[in-house]
């Protein structure tokens, strides 16, 4: 067993930034890909800071917009390693607007990014094992399990997967599509 090993807590970033019209898109909302290079930097952070090297992107799970982010509000995100494997990393973010001027904070998005660890010639390095020091680390390492295997599942899917004959499809009022082979 891997004695190389650190807490959770050794992982943790938070950053925190005003959002500024020109973060918008066309509907005067903070542009969700505004979001997600945010997102992308502080997982990159987490998982270089936990890891001690230079990570790089692999994945990126479960982004669900829940509340639109305001111009004026002041977003910030919080990051931790939720679960460790050879090289890679799932690292767990938590993104949360506040109206400065009221106080009102909203949770607007949670999202999982699996980050590789390299070395500095480029290849898969090796991460340090996780401490588990509360239930709640706990349960965010079981759930990153569950990811894994999801995963797995989409991916051995993708392989068997059918869903009838073409007629079935072609004859189908189920679906709004129109098909026009040439």
């Amino acid at each position: 067993m891997d004695t190389n090993l650190k807490k959770v807590s050794s992982s943790h970033i938070t950053i925190s930034e005003l959002m500024l019209p020109s973060h918008t898109n066309f509907s005067g909302k903070i542009h969700g890909g505004y979001i997600l290079s945010l997102m992308d930097q502080i997982a990159f952070a987490c998982a270089s800071k936990f890891s001690g090297n230079y990570c790089v992107t692999a994945s990126v799970d479960t982004v669900n917009f829940l509340k639109p982010i305001e111009v004026g509000e002041l977003v910030t995100m919080k990051a931790s390693v939720n679960y460790v494997g050879r090289s890679s990393m799932i690292v767990g973010i938590r993104v949360d607007a506040e109206n400065i001027q009221t106080g009102a904070v909203k949770h607007c998005n949670s999202s999982y990014f699996t980050m590789v660890s390299k070395d500095k010639e480029g290849n898969n390095s090796p991460v340090p094992g996780l401490i588990l020091t509360t239930l709640k680390e706990v349960s965010r390492f079981q759930h990153g399990l569950r990811q894994i295997e999801m995963k797995r599942l989409r991916e051995e899917q993708k392989n068997i997967a059918t869903f009838g004959s073409i007629d079935t499809i072609l004859n189908s009022k189920k679906y709004n599509i129109k098909v026009e082979l040439q």
